[in-house]
């Protein structure tokens, strides 16, 4: 199998992450934080070996600001809910994905007010855009770093400057960019930053986390055993224990420790360089496709390496399809839980293919992909629409 679907979740991982799983659930496999004995306290270390080592990663002063939670979209619900009140005005961006709209969706309908920037046609904002959006009762920013569709970059630094000049909370997204791109909270303002484990920090499905700024307190979204101040009837003051309730995914954060210590030791300017070498030969191959378009940025450094694509007159979910049951190909076709990001492309109905590159993909794979999809695109629509179409469309 080719795997290009590192967008939804890296694969394969460093051989180190299975391992710390490994050697976690076989030979430490207690609850941290609850009990006193010595399984119990090394599981606690292993979590606390991966608070530091994000805080290192993120420039975070604290490391007990980060809290662990199942995914990303899990913490920007925890931020967005957590942080907004009714009455509040709230701008964001027309690119942005699910785990980002449907919490403010839920919202509006319990009075928080939202203005969605609309972005240009290769999914590109303009921060005066953001600002001339901005009004008297605006709480905060909340924004993408990269589109999960198109790979477009955000002008995070500037958006955060914008946000501290006018003594806003900046929310961000990081799915598509945490372990590839620098992220720096303090030097981009960033008050609230939501990450996955599984993505570009290797780590395993189930993890994720969000720092929050000092000096911020959001409203809990769950409540219950935290392992201190238990005669207490409410929620500790306290972080990270606040905002982690219940038993701590320690076997997966192990693993999530573990990718860390490889994108340290690797270093995201090299994993970075080398992804966006693969992106950008990707692209050059693309070139010479005949009806095949690629959405985005025309500028490399301007993207992840995440690309989207059509093939003129093909349906982008049999393309899917045929990707993966003729040349075994994994990619990831449809909407990809961002339906406004589409809407903004124009490519609402036809949706489209998603490559995403990563540290761990050859230059070969590039070259089948680019090969597959000419051979896909000379085949003639009327021919190949009768294709069976077995993708999700999501």
């Amino acid at each position: 199998m080719i795997y290009l679907d590192s967008a939804a979740t890296s694969w394969p991982k460093p051989a180190g992450v299975w391992q710390a799983m490994e050697h976690c659930i076989k030979s430490v496999g207690a609850n941290p934080g609850r009990s006193g004995h010595q399984m119990a306290v090394q599981a606690g270390r292993l979590v606390d070996e991966a608070r530091e080592l994000l805080s290192l990663l993120f420039n975070i002063t604290n490391p007990d600001r980060i809290i662990f939670t199942l995914n990303a979209t899990e913490s920007l619900n925890l931020a967005i809910k957590g942080l907004l009140k009714p009455g509040d005005h709230v701008v964001t961006s027309s690119m942005e994905h699910n785990s980002v709209t449907r919490p403010l969706h839920v919202l509006q309908e319990k009075g928080v007010e939202v203005t969605k920037v609309v972005c240009s046609g290769d999914g590109s904002i303009k921060v005066k855009d953001i600002e001339s959006a901005l009004r008297q009762n605006t709480a905060a920013i909340v924004i993408t770093h990269a589109s999960n569709v198109t790979g477009t970059l955000m002008p995070l630094a500037e958006i955060g400057q914008l946000a501290k000049r006018k003594g806003l909370r900046l929310i961000v997204d990081a799915a598509q960019t945490a372990g590839v791109f620098n992220l720096d909270v303090s030097f981009m303002n960033i008050h609230l930053l939501a990450f996955p484990g599984h993505k570009g920090l290797y780590g395993p499905t189930g993890t994720g986390g969000l720092y929050i700024a000092e000096g911020l307190e959001l409203v809990t979204l769950k409540e219950g055993g935290t392992g201190s101040m238990s005669h207490i009837p409410g929620q500790p003051g306290v972080l990270p224990e606040r905002y982690e309730s219940g038993t701590l995914n320690s076997v997966g954060i192990s693993g999530l420790a573990a990718g860390l210590k490889f994108v340290r030791d690797e270093g995201t300017g090299k994993i970075r360089q080398y992804e966006m070498s693969l992106t950008s030969r990707f692209l050059k191959g693309a070139e010479k496709i005949k009806g095949l378009r690629i959405y985005g940025p025309a500028e490399l450094y301007e993207r992840a390496p995440v690309v989207a694509f059509s093939l003129e007159g093909k349906n982008s979910g049999q393309v899917g399809t045929v990707l993966d049951q003729q040349y075994n190909i994994a990619c990831r076709a449809g909407l990809h839980c961002a339906p406004d990001a589409h809407k903004t492309l124009g490519t609402f109905e036809n949706k489209l293919v998603r490559f995403s590159f990563s540290y761990f993909n050859k230059e070969e794979e590039v070259d089948f992909a680019i090969h597959s999809l000419a051979e896909i695109a000379a085949i003639p629509p009327e021919k190949f629409n009768k294709k069976e179409d077995k993708s999700c469309g999501c």
